[in-house]
């Protein structure tokens, strides 16, 4: 029921966002619309357009929703998979089953597969009608595209958290930990592009999902999803060294 309730939470942010554009788009030209926001917020969400849907829902939704929000979510909720069991006592029943502290590691954080795959599923339908309702007209292949490319995004945030639950034996320090370290991976990826110090974000995974370019350009980089799911077999089986060693 969590991942339909996360996608129905979605559902209705991009509806939202969706219906009041057309407001945006006729009370403003671009560089007025631009102006009305401050120069350093235009630079942490990557802000292109605003007259245009695509960029619109480009910084209202998806960098804004899934960059940040669920990359965040994800994050925090693979930081207790592990140290929630710790926290609460669980974890000596669970051992003390058949099954490998690797095993068991490896399908907790499998099971986050569902949310993640749910909420992009049931969106793209969402996002193209209500485009079509305000005659509005929307690539599907980029709509969809933005979507796929975003699962192993918010996999590798989910990665950050596994990490953290495996490292905290509270499932609260780990959670506000995963948060913290999310987040701040989101404001380095944001404030160093363009300076001497752009190559650290090579380090984030923000850096490999770029919303803009998917819906702005139609370009789609399958190279950077690739270093996403690299990014993410190195967390897990980082975390999974980590638990298997680990005293509980």
């Amino acid at each position: 029921m969590g991942s339909l309730y996360l996608s129905i939470g979605m559902a209705l942010l991009a509806a939202m966002i969706i219906w009041v554009y057309p407001s945006f788009r006729d009370a403003f030209d671009e560089d007025e619309l631009l102006a009305a926001y401050p120069q350093e917020l235009i630079q942490l969400f990557d802000v292109q357009t605003m007259t245009a849907l695509e960029g619109f829902l480009a910084f209202e939704l998806y960098v804004f929703g899934w960059v940040i929000l669920l990359g965040l979510y994800f994050a925090y909720s693979a930081a207790g998979v592990i140290a929630d069991e710790v926290d609460r006592g669980r974890m000596d029943s669970l051992l003390a089953m058949p099954v490998s502290r690797r095993r068991l590691l490896t399908e907790k954080f499998a099971s986050l597969g569902v949310p993640i795959v749910i909420v992009n599923l049931l969106l793209p339908p969402v996002v193209l009608v209500g485009a079509w309702l305000i005659d509005e007209s929307l690539s599907v292949a980029d709509v969809f595209a933005v979507h796929l490319l975003s699962i192993p995004y918010l996999f590798a945030c989910a990665g950050i958290g596994l990490v953290c639950s495996v490292v905290f034996d509270r499932s609260s320090i780990a959670q506000r930990v995963a948060l913290g370290a999310t987040f701040a991976l989101f404001l380095m990826e944001s404030v160093l592009e363009g300076t001497d110090y752009e190559a650290i974000g090579a380090l984030t995974p923000m850096r490999y999902f770029d919303p803009n370019e998917i819906l702005l350009e139609g370009t789609y980089d399958l190279v950077g999803a690739g270093i996403l799911i690299a990014m993410t077999l190195l967390f897990v089986v980082g975390s999974q060294f980590w638990f298997a060693r680990k005293d509980i």
